[in-house]
Formats: structure tokens, sequence, C-alpha cells
């Protein structure tokens, strides 16, 4: 049976479509433009595969038991931004995109700071005054800031086994109607700004705004305010909808090294290292992760009320960014499903990327064990002492169920 737009997400035809997403579905091309690439210098450390980890239901293991364990496509470690390990399977190689699913949502989120910092996008005016078309909907009332934090009060179940929840209704309308069509026909259900619930809904209203405000297509944006200025190295893509409209909460396909370029710069503040007098380029304006890094009581009083508390005991979720406490101080992450993840340590300075085509959408104990895999592989990196277990439960990957069409259900 041959690859198709109907069966890409399903095992085993996902350890193949993955990395080449292109030859299945359409996509926009991401451009690198032919600026200086950032260096990821190799850099002699500790084998990070042989680091001792405890998995979430107390066996021991090594970090290359966790990987091998958990469907791996591919591996990049990082830290101080240099090169301390890679790995790619049989399908993949370094230069080519795999499937990232929704930590397209956290490239998305990193364009709206952009957009923020130039003056061009205010995170506290209404939605609708932005997307007029939005002025029926369930969004009327709602903020960016709303949107951005997953805070509005629209109704849209992220449920992957329920064939008529709002996730899977919305994949149907992609390969038919498109996705803005179903967006302006969501309702309230709640006030705007009480809760957190994560819905991909709200990342591809903010994707809708960021083009907006600035009368530029998705890929475009992640192009000239993000890919090229964070010197990545290689082209990535965005998969788009039946009317060309880029999927803003699931779309992306980028290399693994390009996406540590993306999370070390999320560690380094939003800056890269440049010649001249500073020493440093300015990509996302530093306020902007400095505030989702900073933890309130009203960001925690709502993540604490939300299944996700669940799956991250003592996190919060902001600017499209997730955050947990680590075993080695607190960690950025941005997660896709099927095991798609960046993870991002201030304490122990590292950027661990893992690609992976696991069998189900949700897998939690994959993802605890690797959360823990990368903790330990942080830790030991920078000789720091581990502040305490903090990982009690066992957890749930946010992402996007998705269809491709009229055919069976696939996920992204």
């Amino acid at each position: 049976m041959e690859v198709n737009a109907d069966n890409w997400q399903q095992p085993p035809f996902n350890r193949w479509a993955y990395w080449h997403i292109e030859d299945i579905l359409p996509t926009q091309p991401i451009l690198r433009g032919t600026g200086p690439v950032r260096a990821l210098p190799a850099v002699e450390a500790l084998d990070p595969l042989q680091v001792n980890v405890i998995r979430s239901n107390g066996e021991e293991a090594t970090v290359a038991d966790v990987l091998a364990d958990t469907y791996t496509d591919a591996y990049v470690v990082l830290q101080d931004g240099g090169l301390v390990a890679e790995w790619y399977g049989s399908e993949g190689a370094a230069d080519r995109p795999h499937a990232t699913m929704s930590i397209t949502k956290s490239v998305v989120g990193a364009v709206a700071g952009v957009l923020a910092d130039r003056g061009l996008l205010d995170v506290g005016r209404p939605v609708v005054d932005i997307v007029g078309e939005l002025a029926g909907s369930g969004y009327a009332g709602a903020t960016v800031r709303d949107i951005l934090d997953m805070r509005s009060g629209v109704r849209f179940r992220e449920d992957y086994t329920d064939p008529q929840s709002e996730v899977r209704l919305l994949s149907d309308w992609l390969g038919t109607r498109g996705l803005y069509e179903y967006l302006v026909g969501l309702s309230a259900e709640t006030a705007h700004g009480q809760r957190f619930l994560y819905r991909s809904a709200e990342s591809d209203v903010l994707g809708w705004v960021c083009e907006r405000v600035s009368g530029t297509p998705m890929a475009e944006l992640i192009s000239t305010l993000i890919w090229q200025p964070m010197g990545a190295e290689f082209d990535a893509e965005i998969l788009c909808d039946t009317v060309g409209t880029a999927i803003h909460d699931g779309g992306l396909c980028a290399t693994a090294r390009d996406l540590a370029r993306f999370g070390q710069l999320l560690l380094d503040g939003g800056v890269v290292p440049e010649d001249g007098d500073d020493g440093v380029r300015t990509v996302i304006g530093p306020r902007w992760l400095r505030e989702a890094w900073a933890v309130d009581a009203d960001a925690r009083s709502v993540f604490i009320e939300s299944p996700n508390e669940v799956s991250m005991p003592g996190g919060w979720y902001r600017n499209q960014l997730w955050f947990r406490p680590g075993l080695f101080g607190d960690v950025l992450l941005c997660l896709g499903i099927h095991g798609q993840m960046i993870h991002v340590s201030r304490r122990t300075r590292t950027v661990c990327v893992k690609f992976s085509t696991w069998p189900q959408a949700q897998q939690p104990r994959f993802m605890q064990d690797t959360l823990r895999a990368f903790d330990a592989v942080g830790g030991a990196l920078s000789g720091r002492q581990r502040m305490g277990d903090k990982h009690r439960l066992p957890g749930i990957v946010s992402g996007m169920t998705r269809r491709s069409g009229a055919g069976n259900p696939g996920q992204c």
C-alpha cells in the first residue's frame, strides 16, 4: 500500500511520510535566504546516550534506551550553542525537513512577538478589530492576548479520539472549504480570559491576525522574521489548506538542526551572535520571552484548573510556549503530537530536539520518559545538581488531529 494523504499519519506509513511531506500534501516554502548560517560548532562532551535516567515507572535506563523505545526519527543536543550530538534514522538526514506538528504554534507565537516588538501588533487589541470576519464568531470580545495564551472562551474540544470533536471537524474543512471558513463558525461557551484550555484553533486565529496586521502570508513572515535572521541553514516549508492558507497550528516542516537553532534563540532571549560592536542581533524582542518565563499567580491558577496540570504539574503556558519545572530547573517546551519536541533548559544551557513517529498521537509514557531523559542530559552536561522530581504523573502531548481531505483521519 502506498503512502497517501489519507494514511500518512498512520503507522507504519508515518515513518517515511514525516520526512517527505512535500511529496504527499501541498506546502509553501519558508526560505532561509542568502544570509550567514548560525554555526553549530562541534564540542567534546560526555556521550548523552549513556546518561542514566529514571523512567516515569521508576525503572532505570539510559537515554539511548529511552530514545530507542520512543520511535525516535532524529535528535540533536546543543550546549551553549555547541553541537554535542545528533543522529538521524534511515529515512532522515541533517538536510531533510521533518513534520514538526504543533511546534509550529511556538514559531507562529515568535512571529507575533516580533510584530508586537515592531509596533505592528497590539496584544491588548480585540481580535475582531483586526480580523473583521470573526465579528460574528465566538471570538467577538477576545483580545490577541487571550488567543496567545489560549484563554478565549470559545468552544473547541481538542479530542483526538472523537470524530465529532471540533479539532476533527476542523481537519475535514482543510481539504474542502478551508481553515478560515471553519474558524468564523466557532461559538463561545464562557467568558474570555478566565481559563486556559489548549486548543489549536487559537493558534490558527493568531496566524490570521499576524497575516492581517502585516499584509504578508505566514510562510513569508516566518522566513523574514525568524528563519533568515536566526541564521537557519536550510529552507523549511509549511502545509496549507485547499485554498492556500498556511496551517498555523501544525504545518511546519523543518530540519532538526534548524529547530535546535530556534531553541537556542529562545534560550538566548531572542538574540543571535553577530559581528559588530554589540556582538548580537535581536530577532525577538527580549521582553516577549522574559514575560513568558516569568510565571505569575494568574498564569498558574488557570493552568492548575486545566487538564494539563496532570501532565505538567507546576507548569504554565504563555505566548504559545509550554513551561514546566524540570529536574534541573524550569524548562521551556515546544511540543507536537507523535513525539515532536524542543526542550530548552536555561539552568543547564542545553537545547534538545527530538523527531518521532509514535504510533498514536498521544503516548503519555513516551512523553514523560523523553522529558526525564532530556532533563538528565542537561544535568549531566552541565554538572548541575537536580532540584527534585516534579514529574509525578503521566502526561498528554498536545497537538492537532488532521484530516487531509475526505479520507480517513490523520493527525498533525
